[in-house]
């Protein structure tokens, strides 16, 4: 099993060369993020949000406010120090055991899945912040297959792997119901919405 204190100082040591490696396609991220519901007016949680990749396309759909949660100090640093945006707050915590807020129209985890120690447990915690109607989503901008790939070497360390979509899917949480199943040689990415509460 990965250590957070490994995980902790890869992701530090990282830090100030990711946004010059990074590596994004417009056309998949916003793929993903109408998948994830981010639009206009919506609350967004962003776990694993590193230096912050995402918060420009979230900005650009209008949302009310993004927060964005990581475990390296060094990686919501940076994030920090690129947006000063009034809806905008970067925590630097651990989102399988800290306060992360109250509830959001969309949790989004983006590149990051594959580096949580207790995958099913953070799930079950997400899809609990998640509002009536929320989606909570696990994706990658490349195949399953790269993603597996590119861990495998100096990353191998702080990584869990990185079930298959279908394998994702069945994972047992309460209260949501799988929108999304997309696993080819572009993107990998599973959503589940939470359901509407009975009428009495």
């Amino acid at each position: 099993m990965i250590e957070k204190d490994d995980v902790i100082a890869f992701f530090d040591m990282w830090a100030p060369r990711w946004d010059a490696d990074m590596v994004r396609d417009d056309r998949i991220i916003n793929t993903i993020l109408d998948n994830a519901g981010v639009k206009k007016g919506t609350g967004v949680l962003d776990v694993g949000c590193g230096t912050g990749v995402l918060v420009p396309y979230y900005l650009e759909r209008g949302v009310l406010s993004v927060t964005g949660v990581d475990i390296s100090p060094k990686m919501a640093a940076i994030a920090r120090s690129k947006f000063k945006d009034d809806n905008v707050t970067i925590l630097c915590c651990d989102a399988e055991t800290d306060d992360i807020g109250p509830a959001y129209d969309s949790i989004v985890i983006y590149n990051a899945f594959p580096h949580f120690r207790e995958q099913e447990k953070l799930l079950s915690r997400l899809s609990s912040l998640l509002v009536p109607g929320g989606i909570l989503t696990v994706a990658h901008g490349m195949s399953r297959e790269k993603v597996i790939s590119h861990h495998s070497g100096s990353a191998s360390r702080v990584t869990q792997g990185l079930p298959t979509a279908e394998e994702l899917a069945e994972t047992p949480l309460e209260g949501v119901e799988v929108t999304t199943v997309i696993s080819d040689d572009r993107m990998f990415q599973v959503c589940w919405k939470k359901t509407l509460p009975l009428m009495k």
